[in-house]
């Protein structure tokens, strides 16, 4: 027996795959884990899960899928987590192994409920998605109470921008991703329609603002939460307190008060508009507690809603997609403080610590002392490396530090 609870449309997977995240999500099967797939909305949540269905129908011919797509019509009835038990209970098989799915599950009241039923009973796989600041945040580990794992869903990286335009691996594609970033959904649109993307790109952020934040935190000033993200959009790769944006709001005619930005960070950072990075002091092994960096889960979007004048802030979504990049391979992320100086990045992972430098270009001598002066300074023996836009040096080694080009790093599987 195989039963699939509803067809999808197999054509809209274009044979484009995202096997990084479909080959460790399948590792998990059988471990005794709900696995949840987490991220902004329209970064391929669902498009990563039909590929996981195709896998399996392609791989293990006798399993019984039940697949809930909360978006279709079709299961408009399944509104509590009654309802969910009762369905799946349907169509649960009994002789072969049941994997059920279900997309947007925070559209079900009580959703956890059910699943952690299922679980417990070890009645199927179960593998959700959604797109609220509900299943976003740390609540869906309070939800289901330890039994989860979450696998955070980014946009398209370099890589899969290149696979999914059908473009070659040269600056003026470097250039382009940098520009409208990575929604796979720009695919269909095409590069070349600039206005019909922005109108995209905006939609998205409007609808993450009213959907993921405002009616859920009963926002009453949204032009002031707008602004405070056009502020960070500006602003990316540069220490940002509370009190410092009231400051700047406040020479714009806007009153606000830091307990208001700190809460209108903290919902921006639940619904993956934005990461917070924090400091970390480097001789003292510590974090520090105050001021953070920011920067955009989607760098498309920041750009959307910055303008078109856009080459000005290079070196800003250079720092921007290096962080992202740093974040898919897995590193926990922070910015090194060092004395007076400061460090990009510090990237560790596992027993591995990576110190990052980025600039636009190593166009003089100074922005050279200053880029690989910095990790000069740094006392040990992590591997420390540059990212700029000069192709002459990409791959070279400056005093034991080396430097990529910025197309060589997004393409790096490893790093240090």
């Amino acid at each position: 027996m195989h039963y699939l609870c509803t067809d999808f449309n197999k054509d809209c997977m274009e044979n484009i795959s995202r096997p990084d995240y479909v080959e460790k999500i399948e590792r998990l099967y059988g471990k005794g884990l709900i696995i949840a797939l987490t991220g902004q909305r329209r970064v391929g949540k669902s498009f990563i899960m039909k590929q996981l269905i195709q896998r399996l129908e392609e791989s293990e011919k006798k399993c019984n899928i039940i697949y809930i797509d909360k978006d279709d019509e079709k299961f408009a009835a399944i509104r509590t987590h009654s309802e969910l038990t009762e369905y799946v209970a349907e169509h649960l098989s009994e002789s072969i192994p049941n994997y059920l799915f279900v997309d947007e599950v925070q559209n079900i009241a009580n959703f956890e409920l059910s699943l952690r039923s299922f679980h417990a009973k070890e009645e199927c796989e179960i593998i959700i998605s959604g797109s609220n600041a509900k299943i976003l945040s740390s609540e869906l580990s309070t939800f289901l109470s330890g039994r989860c794992v979450e696998y955070h869903i980014q946009s398209l990286d370099y890589v899969e921008f290149l696979s999914f335009h059908h473009l070659p691996d040269d600056n003026q594609s470097l250039l382009s991703y940098l520009s409208n970033g990575g929604m796979p959904q720009l695919s269909r649109i095409g590069l070349d329609e600039r206005d019909l993307i922005d109108d995209y790109l905006k939609n998205v952020y409007n609808t993450i603002i009213l959907k993921d934040i405002v009616e859920r935190e009963e926002i009453r000033n949204v032009p002031l939460l707008k602004n405070l993200v056009r502020f960070l959009g500006d602003n990316v790769g540069k220490i940002i307190s509370a009190s410092s944006v009231v400051r700047y709001l406040k020479g714009q005619q806007i009153d606000s008060s830091t307990k208001v930005i700190l809460n209108y960070l903290e919902y921006l950072c639940n619904a993956y508009i934005i990461n917070r990075v924090n400091r970390y002091d480097i001789h003292g092994k510590r974090l520090f507690e105050l001021n953070d960096k920011f920067y955009f889960e989607d760098i498309g979007i920041r750009n959307s809603l910055i303008g078109s004048n856009r080459l000005p802030s290079i070196e800003k979504v250079i720092e921007n997609v290096v962080f992202l990049h740093l974040i898919r391979l897995g590193y926990d992320v922070t910015v090194g403080q060092l004395q007076k100086s400061e460090i990009d990045f510090v990237a560790q992972k596992k027993n591995q610590t990576l110190y990052v430098q980025t600039t636009y270009l190593l166009s003089t001598e100074e922005t050279i002392k200053r880029e690989f002066g910095n990790l000069l300074l740094i006392a040990d023996n992590h591997p420390k490396i540059v990212v700029s836009m000069d192709d002459l040096f990409d791959g070279t080694n400056y005093q034991g530090i080396r430097h990529y080009h910025l197309r060589s790093f997004l393409q790096m599987k490893e790093l240090g």
